[in-house]
């Protein structure tokens, strides 16, 4: 098994606007470093849903102030340290400049088959199982992971 990862969140600002520039600006180069991380399997890349002066920034469902990534790794190892030792992690550690507060759990981690490759739908399921039950070996967070390892 593989492990995918979604995760939510929403900007301040509008991309294109200052305050928010360091995140957009880097999401290229942290996606990059997620590439290359041992243990990457995929991400969702859609150019389709890029947002139109914001360089390679991509929005949900039509709404510009919406970020999310939805990935699949080896284990979730590989994934915890992509997370909170690489370049992400000091991203992550600066959330709340760039980000409004989340109501409720904003990323969640499930197995998937291998060769699985999961949907945005998907994602969004497994975040309201975890919202709704809590963490389940179906559905979990990083305190979860740090818990039963």
């Amino acid at each position: 098994m593989h492990v995918a990862h979604y995760n939510v969140a929403r900007l301040k600002e509008l991309p294109g606007h200052p305050a928010i520039a360091e995140f957009i600006d880097n999401a290229p180069k942290v996606n990059a470093v997620a590439e290359r991380s041992p243990g990457f399997v995929w991400r969702l890349d859609d150019t389709a849903a890029t947002v139109p002066g914001a360089g390679t920034f991509q929005a949900v469902s039509g709404d510009p102030y919406l970020a999310i990534s939805l990935s699949v790794w080896e284990t979730a190892e590989a994934l915890q340290h992509f997370v909170n030792k690489t370049v992400h992690g000091a991203f992550l550690r600066r959330r709340t400049e760039w980000f409004e507060p989340w109501e409720g759990p904003n990323h969640v981690v499930w197995p998937v088959a291998v060769g699985h490759i999961p949907s945005l739908q998907d994602g969004e399921a497994r975040l309201m199982e975890l919202a709704a039950s809590g963490p389940t070996a179906n559905a979990y967070d990083f305190q979860y992971l740090a818990a039963s390892s």
